[in-house]
């Protein structure tokens, strides 16, 4: 399973790359008012389909059980939805002042404000981050990009409400029902959201090649993507050093959940709304390229660094256990 769902991100990170080609080559196909109509297909149907699907393979039966992971998942989201973004935001105060492309400057708050992917959220199942991230992430997207939202703030969260809520909710209900039968034939779902996803990607990137006002220079791209390297290892050594702290009462278990949960950002959850909040907008795509850098880059580091960090644990876990062990025998003498 393991195997094929590193299989499933690689071919994901290059349908990225192969759909931002397309649009380049041919954008008449994608752009608002074109063959595929994206302003109802993508932002509606398409939108509606993943968070439907979000809600069929999302188990919340095992919401119980996250319950004795409460200071963990109070953690989490404190760090992902408001230490992140807080922290971003005094970065680009400073970055404002060069002479980075100031739309990608814009993404870099939006990736701040993004909630952890729902699948990343191995302790506290599969739930952690989703349901907050609907409505925390659109408010902290006015809150650091308001000016910059050509849609009313109303406008944004009845669209939320009909294409993320409603999908969501349906699907669970429609689980209820089948779940058994999604049990043993286990459907695709994250091949499904993907797919979605890609004509998502796809059509913004048609209206960004559509629009000959839009230009986006490499020196800016390469020092966005330099930033994105620096800011999750920088954010993956603090989460480290907050959690192993003295008194901290976490596990080794919980650092590693910390350090990958706490750093890592929904792309799935991400592109759809920044789609909805940002509806119309001429620089949406440009917006979106530091999330769609981040997301590969955050799939990168975590497979170069899966392997010492599951041995700093492991290692750390014999620790703990010969010291529990000593002040038993202490105890008992």
């Amino acid at each position: 399973m393991r195997l094929l769902e590193r299989m499933r991100k690689e071919w994901f990170m290059i349908g990225i790359v192969l759909a931002i080609a397309g649009a380049k080559l041919e954008p008449s196909i994608g752009v608002n008012g074109g063959p595929l109509k994206p302003e109802i297909t993508v932002s509606y149907i398409a939108v509606a389909t993943i968070f439907f699907n979000s809600g069929l393979s999302l188990k919340t039966e095992e919401l119980t059980s996250a319950l004795v992971h409460i200071k963990l998942h109070l953690f989490i989201q404190i760090f992902t939805l408001a230490f992140f973004p807080a922290t971003i935001w005094l970065f680009l105060q400073l970055l404002s002042i060069t002479p980075i492309n100031e739309w990608l400057l814009k993404g870099l708050q939006t990736v701040g404000c993004m909630p952890p992917p729902v699948s990343s959220a191995v302790i506290l199942t599969k739930a952690v981050g989703g349901n907050e991230g609907i409505v925390i992430t659109p408010v902290l997207l006015l809150l650091f990009l308001g000016s910059s939202s050509s849609v009313p703030f109303t406008s944004i969260f009845s669209q939320l409400f009909m294409t993320v809520v409603v999908p969501l909710i349906i699907g669970q209900i429609v689980r209820r029902y089948i779940k058994d039968w999604l049990e043993r034939k286990k459907p695709p779902f994250g091949a499904i959201s993907s797919s979605v996803l890609l004509m998502i990607i796809y059509t913004t990137f048609c209206d960004t090649f559509s629009n000959p006002n839009i230009d986006l220079d490499k020196f800016s791209l390469i020092l966005i993507l330099f930033i994105i390297f620096s800011i999750q290892l920088s954010f993956m050594l603090l989460t480290f050093l907050f959690s192993t702290r003295n008194n901290s009462g976490f596990t080794p278990a919980d650092t590693v959940a910390i350090i990958f949960c706490s750093t890592h950002k929904s792309l799935t959850l991400g592109i759809p709304m920044l789609k909805i909040v940002f509806a119309g907008h001429e620089h949406l795509s440009l917006i979106s390229v530091p999330l769609l850098i981040y997301h590969p880059v955050q799939i990168l580091l975590g497979s170069v660094l899966v392997p010492t960090i599951k041995s700093w644990m492991v290692s750390r876990q014999k620790i703990l256990s010969s010291s529990e062990h000593h002040v038993v025998l202490s105890y008992r003498e």
